[in-house]
């Protein structure tokens, strides 16, 4: 159901349910701190928005989110990451913004003592109103309650006229009203449509990339802007067995002039991959896997030209992917997006590096049956799969704001459906945006490169002769708003890519970057 529908629906029991808890006294409930009513029984939803911009702001934000879950605030939901510039007082450095969603058993102002602990804790101290602070944290929504008091406003009142809060926000929320708690809070913005009308009202998207607002990712000591162009993930793979280069790059001396090569042609990211996913592969254990992976990596590692590049590691298997990124990794690409190790969630919260998470159907050995195959609308289903597992990785401390989505070409699917992924990327993320704006708003990676079904199409058996089909399937997802390609070619489909990302700066073509 749309917004618009659900808050038209529901306006008049809205109405109902406030003149009930006005005479109830909860409409402005706790109105003070010692307040009897404190005292909690249910969980109730909350809002926090988190603002860092002194010492090391990506550290402030994995303390205080450590800090909120030790303090009782579950976190369900995180929004998007955003650096912004300053408000109200400008001489000062930028801040990372974001918000998350959450339940507490804490009372409205029991939960205002320990935002404020935690941020005496990291180090805030009463300084300058809307000055420098290494954490900041704000209570938006409090169930479906307005609070007022002496030391406490809920709504916050500075919701409506801040975009670096309302981006957060809005990335919390689906284009589907999930339950009556989020109906209220479109009700409290005081709009026909709800919170949706008034971030539109203030500029909507067309503000991120403008107004000193960014939408951003934590990487390598860094922070990725994917919007301004589409990135190029090339493919390096070390097995025996895989379908189109398998035993070419076997020995690190190969592996590592494959690596400069692909560099040399423009790569951004270069992705190792140590244990074959093709259809029917027989899975190899996390040694061999690391036997056959640490001496590459270190080595690409090494050397000059993968300064500044992103290293990417392949695999399902949390001790892999948490030795890789000891041994210096920056992203983890799971094709099971979970599934085939029930560890790598908690991992993945704990390493700090963004993570692919792709839509594949049981396993290499079965992910091609006729079970799995089955589909009753391919860009629904794979994003509903997708989304369920994204879901899960939040609840274990993986923030939106490292996920990058991939719907899985060539894995669990039939020609026909690999081609509704190519034409369909707008609609998975809007899909994907009715449960989460931030799940929507997130880097899509597509993998066409040289697969099975292209050959099929083309007529061509061989996997190297599918470099033009390749392109073709590129241009195809690029075009509809992909933002990483991963490829094997890199030079022929970076040509491409560079064709796609020029027509998509035109003001004629519907897909813009980051989206």
């Amino acid at each position: 159901m749309s917004i618009l529908k659900y808050l038209s629906a529901r306006r008049s029991q809205l109405c109902a349910a406030r003149n009930y808890l006005k005479v109830l006294g909860l409409s402005s409930l706790h109105t003070a701190p010692n307040s009897s009513v404190e005292l909690h029984t249910q969980d109730e939803e909350v809002v926090i928005a988190l603002g860092s911009n002194v010492g090391d702001r990506l550290q402030n934000f994995k303390e205080a989110l450590k800090l909120m879950r030790k303090s009782g605030i579950n976190i369900t939901r995180h929004a998007s990451l955003y650096e912004t510039a300053p408000a109200y007082v400008t001489d000062q450095p930028r801040f990372l913004n974001s918000a998350v969603r959450a339940v507490t058993k804490l009372g409205p102002h029991e939960l205002l003592s320990a935002l404020k602990r935690i941020e005496k804790d990291m180090g805030r101290t009463d300084g300058i109103r809307y000055g420098p602070r290494p954490m900041d944290l704000d209570i938006l929504f409090y169930g479906k309650f307005k609070v007022r008091s002496d030391i406490l406003t809920v709504p916050h009142e500075r919701i409506w006229e801040r975009p670096f809060v309302m981006a957060p926000l809005m990335d919390l929320l689906g284009t589907a009203v999930d339950n009556d708690t989020v109906a209220s809070w479109h009700s409290f913005s005081g709009h026909s449509g709800g919170l949706n009308a008034l971030w539109e009202k203030l500029g909507g998207e067309s503000l991120i990339g403008e107004e000193g607002m960014t939408r951003v990712m934590p990487v390598a000591n860094g922070l990725l802007d994917w919007s301004q162009r589409t990135l190029v993930m090339g493919v390096l793979n070390l097995t025996p067995d895989s379908f189109s280069d398998g035993g070419n790059f076997r020995s690190v001396e190969s592996a590592v002039s494959q690596a400069r090569l692909m560099i040399s042609e423009g790569a951004d990211i270069i992705d190792i991959g140590a244990q074959s996913t093709r259809p029917m592969a027989s899975r190899i254990s996390v040694e061999e896997e690391l036997g056959r992976l640490i001496p590459v990596l270190e080595a690409v590692m090494s050397i000059p030209e993968a300064e500044g590049k992103l290293i990417s590691v392949d695999t399902f298997y949390s001790e892999v992917a948490s030795e890789a990124v000891r041994r210096g990794a920056h992203l983890i690409n799971d094709v099971s997006a979970g599934k085939l190790d029930s560890n790598m969630f908690k991992v993945m919260a704990d390493l700090d590096v963004p993570y692919v998470a792709m839509h594949m159907r049981g396993d290499p050995c079965t992910m091609q049956n006729n079970e799995n195959l089955k589909y009753d609308n391919v860009c629904k289903d794979i994003s509903s799969e997708l989304y369920a597992q994204v879901k899960e990785a939040e609840m274990s401390g993986i923030p939106a704001w490292r996920i990058i989505m991939d719907p899985g070409i060539g894995f669990s699917k039939k020609t026909e459906d690999n081609l509704e992924v190519l034409a369909g990327i707008p609609d998975i993320r809007a899909e994907f945006s009715k449960r989460s704006l931030a799940i929507s708003h997130a880097p899509i990676l597509i993998g066409p490169s040289r697969k099975r079904f292209l050959g099929e199409i083309c007529s061509r058996t061989s996997a190297v002769e599918r470099d033009p089909a390749t392109i073709a399937a590129v241009t195809a997802c690029v075009l509809g708003g992909a933002n990483i390609v991963r490829v094997h070619n890199v030079k022929d489909n970076l040509d491409a890519i560079k064709i796609c990302d020029a027509i998509r700066r035109q003001k004629c073509c519907p897909v813009k970057f980051g989206q």
